[in-house]
């Protein structure tokens, strides 16, 4: 028929979406990684190379504190403080021991935060990686501890400090034990502060509740993270309390900085730098050894 002769052509092959399905559950897993704030499809590979930050949008994707302590210090330079250091149960509360067990196992980790020294750009410091894959990063009677150890290590050795936060704050299967951290953490960097020792904080997304009102938020310079949620209590608390529509960048690292609550918001690929260039000026410009 004349119509047949006459019909439109496609200008472009189609895929049937039963193949495109078939040929996305051939793609072997880890190999690409989608931006949860872009939706950009990133080769995994390549999202390393970037430090896990989407080359696209400047999504800081989370990562371990032991990918945080090979991107920030220099290789081989770290030396762990504590690393047997392990929580009890003091409130026996259930599951607890269970749920710490299964946490190791899966992490790797001992508790939710590495501590030790190593050095940046030849420049050495004492420091502390929080992981928000242990329990959410949150703070018990060992991070505090562990925390605090590693302050006291600095005051003896004459070193800065730099702690990198991450967490949804007070561990509650520890109760009273877990909120005595905030004083802890808070009484050592005095110390160090007497001691006339720079402390710097980098606070990463998220770093919320007790840490984020203790340690977290006592630092000679207070750094962020792009985009990282940062705050006490819940924005539905808040605006619940002060029956007020909040902002839609409140509680971001952004909006902290714009309102004097921060120093300095620095992209993940510039942060081993930025920490490179404060600790070279805290020590006179003379790097150790030269």
């Amino acid at each position: 028929m004349l119509k047949d002769l006459f019909q439109k052509k496609r200008k472009y092959a189609t895929i049937p979406t039963k193949e495109l399905t078939d040929r996305r559950d051939n793609i072997p897993a880890g190999i690409m990684t989608k931006c949860k704030q872009c939706s950009e499809l990133l080769i995994s590979r390549e999202l390393e190379k970037h430090l896990k930050t989407c080359p696209r949008c400047g999504y800081h994707f989370p990562i371990s504190a032991p990918e945080r302590i090979s991107f920030t210090l220099d290789e081989g330079s770290f030396i762990e403080y504590d690393k047997g250091l392990t929580t009890a149960d003091p409130l026996q509360f259930a599951d607890y021991p269970d749920k710490i067990r299964q946490v190791q196992e899966a992490t790797g980790l001992t508790e939710g935060v590495l501590t030790g020294q190593g050095t940046i750009e030849g420049l050495p410091l004492v420091i502390g990686v929080m992981d928000s894959r242990f329990i959410m990063g949150s703070m018990g009677s060992v991070v505090g501890e562990k925390i605090a150890r590693a302050i006291e290590r600095a005051i003896e050795q004459r070193y800065p400090v730099v702690l990198f936060a991450a967490s949804g704050g007070a561990r509650m299967q520890e109760g009273v034990f877990s909120l005595m951290q905030m004083a802890k953490t808070s009484a050592a960097l005095n110390k160090l502060r007497q001691a006339g020792l720079l402390y710097i904080s980098v606070l990463t997304h998220p770093t919320t509740g007790g840490v984020s009102a203790s340690f977290a938020s006592l630092g000679d310079l207070n750094i962020a993270e792009p985009g990282a949620l940062i705050g006490f209590a819940g924005r539905r608390v808040i605006e619940q309390t002060i029956r007020q529509q909040l902002p839609e960048d409140f509680q971001t690292a952004e909006f902290l900085l714009k309102h004097g609550m921060l120093d300095l918001v620095v992209h993940r690929k510039e942060m081993k730098h930025t920490l490179a260039k404060i600790l070279d000026i805290h020590a006179g410009g003379v790097r150790r050894g030269e």
